[in-house]
């Protein structure tokens, strides 16, 4: 049985998830933890629940998804994961933290990347790797078929979608990735977004107002 832990950190409300299994070992998912409160609050159920963290897992690198990238790398000696084409969406958070005024960001670098097609393996968990650009062009997702459940970052959110009014975004392909890669799943699985609630893919081919 899968424990599912989601975090919501920072001014954005951005969605952190850590991910165990009965093994305890974990991978921690986007951690947006800004403050040193919310990395504190990260470490506390970590530390609580005993869990081994194994890897750093991300869906797509913009700056409200990789605040705390930098701290969790370091302070449980992980690898960090992300798709090759958010590599400028990475390099460019530096610059755009310092432009908006937000303190705190600390540059992070990727370890390894992952492509669609790859499986992620921790403890007894797997979690299949599809691309699903348009929110960001280096855009990945992390499906289990076991328990029906999508990380999904910012693609599909209830009753919305990810925004592509930034650098390097598309409508167009973000349209195509729902479509091809969430909708063809069954109904029940849970979809986790980057923000809100989760939802479901049945909900939300039924009621999102981009699809109907």
């Amino acid at each position: 049985m899968h424990r599912i832990k989601i975090f919501t950190f920072s001014p954005f409300s951005e969605n952190t998830y850590v991910i165990s299994d009965e093994k305890d070992e974990s991978v921690i998912i986007d951690p947006g933890c800004l403050s040193q409160a919310e990395k504190e609050e990260l470490h506390a159920y970590i530390s609580k629940e005993g869990l081994k963290p194994v890897a750093l897992l991300q869906t797509h690198t913009h700056l409200d998804h990789v605040f705390g990238s930098a701290f969790v790398k370091r302070k449980y000696g992980i690898k960090m994961y992300m798709h090759k084409a958010d590599l400028p969406v990475l390099a460019d958070v530096e610059l755009r933290c310092k432009t908006w005024g937000i303190p705190g960001y600390e540059p992070v670098e990727p370890d390894s990347f992952l492509d669609e097609g790859d499986t992620f393996t921790f403890g007894n968990t797997k979690l299949d790797v599809v691309f699903v650009p348009g929110h960001a062009p280096g855009h990945i997702a992390f499906i289990n078929h076991e328990e029906k459940y999508i990380i999904g970052g910012d693609c599909l959110f209830k009753r919305s979608v990810g925004r592509t009014d930034f650098p390097l975004c598309s409508a167009a392909e973000l349209m195509k990735s729902i479509q091809t890669k969430f909708f063809t799943l069954p109904d029940e699985y849970v979809v986790y977004a980057g923000h809100m609630e989760p939802t479901t893919i049945g909900e939300e081919k039924k009621s999102n107002p981009f699809f109907s």
